[in-house]
């Protein structure tokens, strides 16, 4: 594909010569003479100056050192457009695989493509162009929209409710019991019935081994656009607003709230009964003990205002030599 057909494609500016022919789209360091590739982060702009690469992504006012680009806005979007040109996936198979079991009562729509062992119990309706990969389960009673894409061991438990173009990655659980028990007298513990469900809105995408626990009583909600990395645990009756990031092995117990647009980071803990509001930025490993207003970025545990964390760990690492000088002082003032 030549360069200038690639601009227009791409929604960007063109910035070099137009009859440049791109077959690829690859890293800045692996990049061929007749491959595409990018700069979102300028960590790597050194790299513009060693890269072979036949043209690179470069926002608006970033210097090309000599490179032919493509000029765009939001480099990290437009490449991430690109690599669907030259990396179109697999379209599926349609129909239904013979080892599939599906109740007589369920639903199916219009294009299914129902891989080996799935298995769909009583009364579970399913929109339009689905897609099951390998032993995929779904619990009775599920609703789910059209374009639902569940890859190999996916299990949506009952009831739940899931919206238009819904991804679930390997081994996503969702609807699963929530983690709730009581104490009994003589010290075990009584299992909590989950009695609530599960909705997830159009656009989510649920990565691999990650959990939605079903609520006690109400319902947990994973709102439109929410992305949901490996390994993310979120508890009971917690509510995720629009177009929010869970990091890998984020936690969250139950009933979480949670704003738009939220990025929690890896390995963010959240304890429950909580508020954390639109647009906060939790940096990784954070643990939040606390409700967190609107516009916030917040580090540590316990976590605090990500400046005032700074200076914490500023001096945190200087611990033993104040240490070593307050004791000087100590017997200089105080002496024995």
């Amino acid at each position: 594909m030549k360069l200038e057909e690639l601009a227009q494609k791409l929604g960007a500016t063109l910035d070099g010569p137009p009859t440049i022919e791109i077959h690829g789209i690859n890293t800045l360091e692996e990049a061929c003479p007749d491959e595409l590739a990018f700069l979102s982060n300028p960590k790597y702009a050194r790299l513009l100056s060693t890269t072979r690469a036949g043209a690179v992504i470069l926002a608006p006012d970033e210097p090309s050192r000599g490179r032919p680009a493509l000029r765009s806005a939001n480099p990290y979007l437009t490449f991430a457009q690109a690599l669907e040109l030259f990396h179109s996936p697999a379209l599926p198979t349609r129909g239904i695989h013979p080892t599939a079991v599906i109740a007589p009562t369920a639903r199916l729509g219009r294009r299914p493509s129902i891989g080996p062992y799935v298995i769909i119990e009583d009364g579970v309706e399913i929109g339009d162009d689905c897609v099951l990969k390998g032993h995929v389960v779904i619990y009775e009673g599920v609703k789910i929209g059209h374009r639902f894409f569940a890859h190999a061991h996916a299990v949506i438990r009952e009831r739940t409710q899931i919206g238009d173009d819904v991804v679930l990655q390997n081994g996503a659980v969702v609807g699963g019991d929530g983690f709730g028990f009581a104490q009994q007298a003589d010290g075990s513990y009584r299992k909590i019935f989950a009695a609530g469900t599960v909705t997830v809105e159009d656009g989510v995408e649920i990565q691999a081994n990650s959990c939605v626990d079903r609520a006690t009583l109400g319902v947990t909600r994973l709102r439109r656009g929410v992305k949901v990395d490996n390994l993310v645990q979120i508890g009971h009756s917690c509510d995720i607003g629009e177009n929010s990031l869970l990091c890998g092995q984020v936690g969250l117990a139950g009933t979480t709230r949670i704003g738009k647009n939220a990025r929690l980071t890896g390995q963010v803990g959240v304890a429950g009964h909580l508020s954390i509001g639109d647009n906060v930025t939790a940096t990784a490993q954070s643990g939040i003990g606390h409700d967190v207003e609107a516009n916030q970025i917040v580090s540590g545990s316990p976590a605090l205002d990500h400046a005032r964390w700074l200076k914490c760990s500023a001096a945190y690492a200087r611990l033993p030599e104040i240490f070593a000088r307050l004791r000087k002082l100590e017997k200089r003032l105080l002496p024995d």
